[in-house]
C-alpha cells in the first residue's frame, strides 16, 4: 500500500472516531436539554453514557495525539513523544532489533537452513541469466580497463620486468631445460632427424665426395679407382647414419647424450657462462628495451581485452559461458559441492553477521536519528495511527460503559 492510500485510510478512521465522539456530544446536550422537562430515568442512564464516552474519547485522543503532535499545538510537557524522542527511539529500536533478532540463537536456526547453490543453479540454468551475468561482467571489466592509467600500467609491468629479470640465471635455466628434455628423452627425435638429413646430405653429394678424393690421392691412382674409394666412403658413410637414425640403442646416441648432459651440467655450474648470458640479458633487457616490450605487452593485452569483451560470440566468453554450464551441472547435480558451496555460505554469512550486529544496531539507530522528528511522526502516524484511531472508538464505547455503570450503582446505592 503506498502512502496516499494510507493517508487516505488514516483520514477516514481519524472521521470515525472524531464522528463517533460528536454524536456522544449531541446526545449528551440532547439528554442534557430534555432531563429539564422530563424526569424519565431513561433519560439520566443515556446522559450518563454519553458523558462517560465523551470523556473517554476525549482522553484518548489526546494521548494518541500526543505521541505524534502538540494536541491543539499547545507545548504540553511529555506530548509529541515521537519527535522529541526519536534519537532514544532509534537506539532502543537498534538495541531491539540485535537483542531480539540478531543474536546467534536466533540467526543461527535460518542460517543452517540456507540452500544457496539450489538457488544459484537454478538462476544461472537459465540462457537469459547467463546471459546477463556474461554482459554485466564484461561491461565492469570494460570500465576497468579503460579506466587505467596506461603509462601506470606500463611501469608496473615494466618494473615486475625488471625484478623478474634480475631474479632470472638464464645460465640454470638453460642447463635445467636440457637435462630436462634429457630426461624426457624428447633428444632421441633430434638426433635421429639429424642423422636422417647426414645421411641425405652425404648421398646427394657423392660427386663432391669424389672429387675431395681425387684431390687428395697420389696422382699416379687411377680415377676409377678414387671413385671407387669415394663410393666405399659415401656408402659406408650413410650406412653409418642410416644405423644411428634406425637404432635407438646405436653407441653414438648414447656418447651425444653424455655429451649434452655434460654441457648443460657446464652451462648450470661453471661462472663463466653465467657471467656469458648475464652479459647477453643486459644487452637485450637494457631499460629502453623493456619499456618498449612492456608497452607492447600492455597495447597488446588491453586490443585484446577490449575486443574479446565486445564481441557477443568472442571467444573469452564462449569460455566463460562453458565453465558456467560446468558450474551450474555441478550445482545441480554433485551433492558434495552442492554441500561445501552451502557450507561456506552459512559459516561466512554466520560470522558475518556476529561481526556487525553492533553495526546493524548503530545503522537503526543512526538512520533513525538522521530522520527529521515531523517525518519520523509522520511514517509512523502512517503506519499505526489506523490502528491506534480503534483505541479513540473503544474509548468512548468503554469509557460511556463505565459511566452507565457507575451511574447505575449510584442509583441502587
Amino acid at each position: 500500500m503506498n502512502d496516499d492510500s494510507k493517508k487516505k485510510q488514516l483520514r477516514q478512521y481519524k472521521t470515525l472516531a472524531t464522528g463517533l465522539f460528536i454524536l456522544m456530544a449531541v446526545i449528551f446536550v440532547a439528554m442534557t436539554v430534555l432531563q429539564k422537562s422530563n424526569d424519565s430515568h431513561w433519560i439520566g442512564y443515556i446522559r450518563a453514557f454519553s458523558e462517560a464516552a465523551m470523556v473517554g474519547a476525549l482522553a484518548d485522543w489526546f494521548a494518541v495525539t500526543a505521541l505524534f503532535n502538540y494536541p491543539l499545538g499547545l507545548k504540553i510537557p511529555h506530548t509529541n513523544l515521537i519527535e522529541n524522542s526519536k534519537e532514544r527511539i532509534g537506539d532502543n529500536l537498534g538495541n531491539f532489533v540485535v537483542e531480539n533478532f540478531l543474536s546467534p540463537e536466533n540467526i543461527r536456526p535460518y542460517i543452517s537452513k540456507l540452500k544457496v547453490s539450489v538457488y544459484v543453479g537454478e538462476w544461472l540454468s537459465k540462457p537469459k541469466n547467463q546471459n546477463l551475468l556474461i554482459n554485466e561482467l564484461s561491461s565492469v571489466i570494460r570500465d576497468i580497463v579503460n579506466k587505467l592509467d596506461d603509462e601506470t600500467v606500463i611501469a608496473f609491468i615494466a618494473g615486475k620486468a625488471s625484478d623478474m629479470a634480475d631474479s632470472i640465471k638464464l645460465n640454470s635455466i638453460i642447463g635445467n631445460g636440457i637435462e630436462y628434455l634429457l630426461n624426457k628423452n624428447d633428444h632421441q627425435k633430434l638426433i635421429t632427424n639429424l642423422s636422417s638429413q647426414i645421411k641425405q646430405y652425404i648421398l646427394q653429394n657423392q660427386a663432391m665426395i669424389s672429387e675431395r678424393v681425387g684431390k687428395e690421392s697420389f696422382f699416379l691412382i687411377p680415377k676409377s679407382i678414387d671413385n671407387k674409394i669415394a663410393e666405399k666412403i659415401t656408402k659406408g658413410l650413410s650406412d653409418y647414419f642410416l644405423e644411428v637414425e634406425e637404432s635407438l640403442d646405436h653407441p653414438l646416441r648414447s656418447e651425444i647424450t653424455h655429451k649434452i648432459l655434460d654441457f648443460s651440467k657446464e652451462l648450470r655450474d661453471l661462472p663463466k657462462w653465467e657471467t656469458e648470458f648475464e652479459s647477453v640479458k643486459a644487452d637485450f633487457l637494457k631499460s629502453e628495451k623493456i619499456q618498449q616490450y612492456s608497452s607492447d605487452i600492455w597495447q597488446s593485452l588491453k586490443s585484446s581485452l577490449m575486443k574479446e569483451l565486445s564481441e557477443a560470440d568472442s571467444k573469452l566468453k564462449s569460455y566463460v559461458k562453458k565453465n558456467i554450464d560446468e558450474l551450474v551441472h555441478n550445482l545441480q547435480n554433485d551433492e558434495q559441492f552442492q554441500n561445501r558451496i552451502d557450507k561456506w555460505v552459512r559459516l561466512t554469512s554466520y560470522k558475518y553477521i556476529l561481526k556487525n550486529t553492533q553495526n546493524f544496531g548503530e545503522l537503526i539507530s543512526t538512520t533513525v536519528g538522521n530522520w527529521e522528528g515531523k517525518e519520523l511522526s509522520h511514517k509512523l502516524e502512517l503506519e499505526v495511527g489506523k490502528d491506534l484511531q480503534f483505541i479513540r472508538i473503544n474509548g468512548t464505547i468503554v469509557g460511556g460503559l463505565v459511566g452507565l455503570l457507575i451511574y447505575t450503582i449510584a442509583n441502587f446505592i
